[in-house]
């Protein structure tokens, strides 16, 4: 019988990482997966939901299944608060062992893309980091699936315009954004479609210590009086956000933000005022797909997880969840090709390049629905998945568009230009001649 006491021991060895229990197995019989968590700083209310997923499911398939083709997985988690020096340490303590790295901030993931390159440690950042290691040829050991930033940004125009990019000639559009790598990452691919379809983009930043409180920029944005206001929030940020929109009058469907600005819990802060808001998200959230339920089963409410009930219906909690399922399925992936259940970094890089995840496999995962399906390759290491405009109904997020596409030809030749870029500035640089874009 499980004590209270068992219960809080638990969960503290929990939050402090691995999801194996106390008798460590050695290290041969075990996968290692490293993360870089940020359950503390001005971001952990993002980060703990998707680290929560993330560990669930790596848990669930250790209770369920013994691990991948019974080798357990030794899940460890490393707390970096968003922090680039403590990410690198975290980097150091764990590159030696982990199949895989996943730096979460785009500060992070450039400061570890060269490391992590020399050293031959696969860098896995789903949906996030630098949109230009989508980019196989240039970036071998780096993988950003189902969609990069510019994925997602060319998609946000998609909705906003109802799939008829003409209709935004004449319009304005303000680009709301965290001052930072992270909020400046979409404003080229931006502003080569405002200048190939004519209207008028403007970027307003809003830095760190803004962005609780954004009286400025809002009062900026309602003297510019914009057509559609685009959101590249994180954290606190989409909260000041949202609240300064309804104290500015401006019409909730007007107001779309990136996946990282459709968290259920910034929204629950705004309440019925937000009924009408939109954020992309290449993840829906599905309450009874089968995954959930034996996450439920497994690890929840066996009293193996930290996780409040109420939170696996969450958009964030769920995404950690596929997260988790994108190194799982390289794993598996790895392990038939090579014809061995423990695989190296190497042979993980080569199932991150070669995952396929379509309607029958994501359903033999219990996970129909959940995502759409994608594969990555040789030259697409985001591997050019799909998204959906997600709306707030005043108590949670609903299904709001048919999946959304990026646009191919708009975004290839940035990524060619940034990623050559990025290797002349690192030279000598590791290429894969063998992948044709």
């Amino acid at each position: 019988m499980t004590t209270p006491v068992t219960k809080l021991l638990l969960r503290t060895a929990l939050l402090l990482g691995s999801v194996l229990p106390a008798p460590v197995r050695a290290a041969e019989d075990t996968l290692a997966i490293a993360n870089m968590t940020f359950r503390t700083g001005p971001y952990a209310a993002a980060g703990t939901p998707l680290m929560d997923g993330q560990r669930d499911y790596m848990l669930m398939l250790n209770e369920r299944d013994g691990g991948i083709n019974g080798i357990k997985l030794n899940y460890d988690e490393c707390e970096t608060g968003f922090s680039v020096d403590k990410a690198t340490e975290c980097y150091d303590k764990a590159k030696a062992s982990s199949l895989v790295t996943q730096p979460w901030s785009p500060a992070i993931t450039l400061e570890l893309l060269p490391k992590a390159s020399a050293d031959k440690v696969p860098v896995l950042a789903p949906g996030y980091g630098f949109s230009a290691i989508s980019d196989g040829k240039h970036f071998p050991w780096a993988f950003n699936p189902p969609v990069s930033y510019w994925d997602g940004a060319s998609m946000m125009l998609k909705g906003i315009s109802g799939d008829d990019l003409d209709s935004l000639r004449g319009k304005k559009v303000v680009l709301l954004h965290l001052d930072g790598p992270y909020g400046e990452e979409p404003i080229p691919l931006l502003q080569a479609y405002a200048d190939s379809f004519d209207f008028t983009l403007l970027p307003v930043p809003v830095a760190a210590k803004e962005m609780q409180s954004q009286s400025s920029q809002w009062a900026k944005i309602k003297s510019e009086k914009p057509d559609f206001v685009l959101l590249w929030g994180w954290g606190a940020m989409n909260g000041g956000a949202l609240a300064e929109a309804v104290k500015s009058g401006l019409a909730m469907d007007r107001l779309v933000g990136i996946w990282w600005s459709a968290n259920d819990d910034d929204l629950k802060l705004v309440g019925e005022a937000a009924k009408g808001y939109r954020a992309l998200s290449w993840n829906l959230p599905a309450l009874d797909a089968e995954v959930i339920k034996d996450i439920r089963k497994y690890v929840v409410d066996a009293g193996k997880s930290q996780t409040p009930l109420e939170a696996l219906d969450k958009v964030f909690y769920q995404r950690g969840v596929l997260i988790s399922m994108l190194s799982a399925e390289a794993i598996k992936v790895a392990q038939e090709h090579f014809d061995k259940r423990l695989i190296n970094g190497e042979q993980m890089r080569w199932g991150l390049e070669n995952l396929k995840l379509d309607s029958d496999r994501l359903a033999a995962l219990g996970m129909a629905g959940m995502i759409g399906p994608f594969a990555t390759s040789c030259a697409s290491h985001a591997g050019n998945g799909s998204a959906w405009l997600l709306q707030w109904d005043g108590a949670k997020f609903v299904r709001a568009s048919h999946p959304l596409t990026a646009d191919r030809e708009m975004i290839a030749p940035l990524v060619d230009q940034q990623a050559g870029k990025f290797a002349a500035a690192h030279t000598p640089w590791p290429l894969n001649d063998a992948c044709k874009n």
